[in-house]
């Protein structure tokens, strides 16, 4: 039968045993480490080492000891032989008596084990006396099972660690990533909403998870039939083929976001499904341009084949040997088709010029330009063009000059104008007025009586191929190039150019530019 003393010792080292066993945050396993040893031994004070990334020790945990004063303890496990199975005690008390006097406090006993697991030791404990006996036999029996559990329990919390450190890297990376990603369970309930998702979507984190994603993000095509209910990836699961899934998500806001889903599953050893970490992207914009190509087919097709098919119609029909037309007939015919070649040749432009501002290849030659002056003279060229318009010139006397592009500026006084007279098909006044807003910058606009712009068209009226969705809009000819067109070129003069308009009321464009800096004197 054991001693009652052995058996209140092993009950004891059971007891912590449990108590390490069951704490992963190191610095209180140390803790726990030390001070139950100091209480087993009646030591006065303990001190863990421990194995550094660069293969040294360091001191990781102490009690009783001055912090300070812990570098003066360095010579004790620089001594310590790493290879042999006992310490040497002696030379370790003798280096106590050293490092004890220089840090002002009285140990005289010492005794050392390493942490071991396996063959590696991953540091060191030990456990100091101020006074009576030597450490015995059975003390460093003690002392070794509490080595031997702390090294399979430090070894732990630190792989503890290393694990929380390796998510708490992955889940930064997750969170500040560029792309959404939002990681769902089996069952498709969401586990993880990152900070991108709720720029994107405007759906706050703690809402999305532990929802299912198809109630979140349920994606549609464009005809509004449910990509997650009726083609879902996840549910399908093609053999060989990638878990892809994209379709359109209405914000709270009603802006409409196309988004492309990339799946990826994530199984166990046994093939089974763990989670699936969904990559979700914003691919409006692309979808926007391949749909700015296919409007580009159609309008181009349509506005090309329309003064061809006109000027081949009356060219084939003036030149039948049959017919003997007299001169006021082809007159007639010969203007149709120099107006049409006109408005061919004008179409060719704008589209030669977007291409040109795309590929950066736009060139502005500056000279001093009077607008006012540039304005008459377009309004001169445009009124013999329609006869159910009168236009209204109005610009102050001292009214300056700019630094701008002669035929680049024309372009866009011709096409505001144009468009007023297009878009106010029943007529009336065209105002074309300027004003100096302040020292540096001039203003022109230019207003009509019109159908108008509503509202939500302000944002992308200048935008490239874009046209109002209305009837007349409809109707009249063009790529919705002109306004693009007139943005780039104001722009690339430093200046801006914006619109003022309501449905049925008339629409004002004004252009603000830069005045030349030789001429502000004269504002």
């Amino acid at each position: 039968m054991l001693p009652d003393f052995r058996l209140r010792q092993r009950d004891y080292l059971l007891n912590i045993s449990r108590a390490m066993t069951a704490r992963l945050d190191l610095s209180s396993l140390l803790e726990l480490t030390l001070q139950s040893a100091s209480d087993m031994l009646a030591g006065q004070a303990g001190l863990i080492t421990l194995r550094r990334s660069d293969n040294s020790f360091a001191p990781y945990a102490s009690i009783g000891l001055p912090i300070q004063a812990l570098p003066l303890f360095k010579p004790l496990w620089e001594d310590l032989d790493s290879d042999s199975d006992q310490p040497d005690t002696s030379n370790i008390t003798f280096r106590l008596a050293l490092a004890s006097r220089a840090a002002g406090v009285t140990l005289r006993q010492v005794v050392a084990l390493p942490l071991e697991i396996g063959p590696e030791i991953i540091g060191y404990i030990f456990i100091f006396r101020n006074h009576g006996a030597a450490f015995s036999e059975n003390d460093q029996h003690v002392l070794s099972s509490f080595a031997n559990q702390a090294a399979i329990s430090v070894q732990n919390a630190r792989l503890y660690q290393e694990v929380n450190a390796e998510r708490e890297r992955l889940n930064a990376i997750i969170e500040n990533s560029g792309d959404g990603v939002m990681i769902i369970n089996p069952y498709r309930i969401i586990q993880t909403w990152n900070k991108a998702l709720v720029q994107q979507t405007g759906i706050p984190t703690e809402e999305a998870v532990g929802r299912p994603c198809y109630e979140i993000l349920n994606l549609q095509t464009s005809q509004g039939v449910s990509v997650c209910h009726a083609t879902c990836p996840l549910i399908r699961r093609p053999t060989g083929g990638r878990l892809y899934a994209e379709g359109i998500h209405r914000r709270a806001d009603g802006l409409a976001i196309t988004y492309a889903d990339n799946y990826s599953l994530q199984t166990n050893a046994d093939g089974e499904v763990g989670q699936i970490i969904a990559n979700v992207r914003d691919i409006t914009q692309f979808r926007e341009a391949e749909q700015l190509k296919q409007t580009l087919l159609s309008v181009i097709s349509h506005e090309l084949k329309t003064p061809v098919s006109i000027i081949k119609g009356y060219a084939g029909t003036l030149a039948r040997e049959d017919a003997n037309w007299d001169k006021a007939t082809l007159a007639d015919g010969l203007a149709v088709i120099e107006e049409e070649a006109d408005r061919l040749d004008r179409l060719i432009t704008n589209l030669l010029e977007a291409s040109r501002l795309q590929a950066g290849g736009f060139k502005l030659r500056l000279s001093d330009l009077n607008l006012a002056d540039l304005a008459k003279n377009a309004v001169e060229n445009l009124q013999t063009t329609t006869d159910k318009h009168q236009f209204e010139l109005d610009f102050p006397e001292d009214y300056p000059p700019i630094s701008g592009d002669y035929e680049r500026m024309w372009e866009v006084l011709t096409n505001l104008m144009g468009n007023a007279i297009k878009y106010s098909p029943e007529g009336g006044i065209i105002s074309v007025f300027g004003d100096v807003t302040h020292a540096d910058m001039v203003q022109l606009s230019v207003r009509d009586e019109g159908i108008g712009i509503p509202p939500a068209d302000h944002e992308h009226i200048f935008d490239r191929f874009y046209r109002v969705d209305n009837r007349l809009a409809r109707q009249a000819p063009g790529t919705g190039l002109g306004l693009f067109l007139v943005k780039a070129v104001v722009e690339a003069h430093g200046g801006r150019v914006w619109v003022e308009s309501t449905s049925g009321q008339g629409s004002t464009f004004t252009i603000e530019l830069p005045i030349d800096p030789q001429n502000k004197t004269q504002a």
